[in-house]
């Protein structure tokens, strides 16, 4: 516990900005650490991660099977209930059956072939929106391309009009808010406001699908309830609400946080530059090197032990993606950025029945920004060292200023 302590200090902005070597003492000092001020188990290497996530003895939630009291944690504050009620209906805090059942058919959404009609869409946007950067002569690349290429993309699948599509990321931002590890009053605050109010913006839009259905997915989950009964309104909602914040969170920070690393690299970015065919392995590289989401809970529904330490029901476990990502027992050379790393079992889209559905989604996206940025600006520089954003969960940067 004391190790832990001493090392792993989410808080910090000079740990949050660098973890990497704190993780690897970590990671030689055990397989598993009580952490005291959360209060968690930290799990920081990349076989135990992977098969945690696996583990059908721990789950996003406890409610399908406990009551908060039997479970030993107190109910969370009447004032934040908004916002629960808007995360616990969403696919990624629910378990079976209730998740089965939703993302059986929010999947279809995400199939292959729909990934491959909606890739004339996403490089379009992606040209357009490195075009003007480039006309520009450079500028704030999050602000620029990392942030509307994603959000327009879940935007158009949702159905969600153009006009509205600036209201998304601030919501999303102020619901993301409450995943880090001790959110202020003024975070919970600010979350709730925005569950209301995307709550209140998706039911006017469900109401006006009902009147009028597009070929979106909005249409599409309406169908669901109506003919087939299988979605509550709120749970309609709630899945929404969850691919926004899924579908762009964490692309707009792999895309900042990629070319960071890519201008720290010059060598390896000069290879790229050189060679355009590197780019699907280079884009598992970045997102293995510097993952945005540092962090990943599964509360413990059944006793467990990992390497001896026995971790009760009613414990929570935290699970290091960005130290797995460095694990030197999977990993040849884990601190090196390898842009042609043949063998790359990175974990950022996560693993088990909460694997990330729209990886394919992510991916193309990833790879129509970087290979516009590539293409058309080759001379793209860094302005200056960015800042992160406050947080340590879901990292990224503010902003990322370059020059063409």
């Amino acid at each position: 516990m004391d190790a832990a302590l001493d090392l792993f200090r989410p808080d910090d902005p000079d740990f949050a900005a660098d973890p990497y070597p704190a993780f690897a003492e970590l990671r030689a000092l055990g397989r598993v650490h009580r952490y005291e001020p959360t209060p968690q188990y930290l799990v920081p290497g990349h076989a135990d991660v992977s098969a945690l996530l696996r583990d059908r003895r721990l789950g996003r939630t406890y409610l399908h099977r406990f009551g908060h009291e039997e479970f030993g944690r107190t109910p969370p504050p009447a004032a934040h209930e908004p916002f629960h009620t808007l995360n616990d209906h969403g696919l990624l805090d629910l378990e079976a059956p209730d998740h089965t059942r939703i993302r059986r058919l929010v999947t279809k959404a995400f199939t292959p072939r729909t990934v491959q009609r909606l890739e004339p869409v996403v490089r379009k946007l992606a040209a357009e929106l490195v075009g003007d950067l480039v006309a520009a002569g450079g500028g704030d690349l999050v602000a620029a391309v990392a942030e509307p290429l994603p959000v327009a993309v879940i935007a158009e699948m949702l159905g969600v009009p153009e006009a509205d599509r600036p209201l998304l990321r601030p919501w999303s931002a102020d619901i993301c808010g409450m995943y880090e590890l001790h959110p202020s009053e003024e975070t919970a605050r600010r979350a709730v406001r925005a569950s209301l109010e995307f709550s209140a913006y998706l039911r006017e839009l469900i109401a006006e699908r009902r009147g009028a259905p597009g070929d979106d997915l909005v249409s599409a989950l309406i169908l669901a309830h109506e003919e087939e009964d299988r979605l509550s309104e709120q749970e309609m909602i709630s899945t929404c609400v969850l691919l926004l914040n899924a579908g762009h969170e964490a692309t707009v920070n792999t895309t900042a946080n990629g070319w960071r690393t890519l201008f720290h690299h010059p060598r390896q970015l000069a290879a790229l530059r050189a060679d355009p065919a590197l780019l699907p392995t280079a884009l598992e590289e970045l997102m293995r090197f510097d993952t945005p989401l540092q962090l990943f809970e599964r509360w413990v529904l059944d006793d467990i032990e990992i390497d001896g330490t026995l971790v009760p029901r009613g414990s929570e476990l935290a699970l290091l993606f960005g130290s797995a990502n460095r694990d030197g027992a999977r990993f040849e050379n884990p601190d090196e950025l390898d842009l042609a790393r043949p063998d790359n079992p990175h974990i950022s889209f996560g693993a088990g029945i909460h694997y990330c559905l729209g990886a394919p989604l992510a991916r193309l996206e990833l790879a129509a920004s970087f290979g516009e940025l590539l293409r058309r600006a080759p001379g793209l520089r860094l302005v200056r060292e960015p800042e992160w954003k406050p947080g340590f969960v879901i990292r990224g940067l503010k902003e990322l200023l370059v020059e063409v």
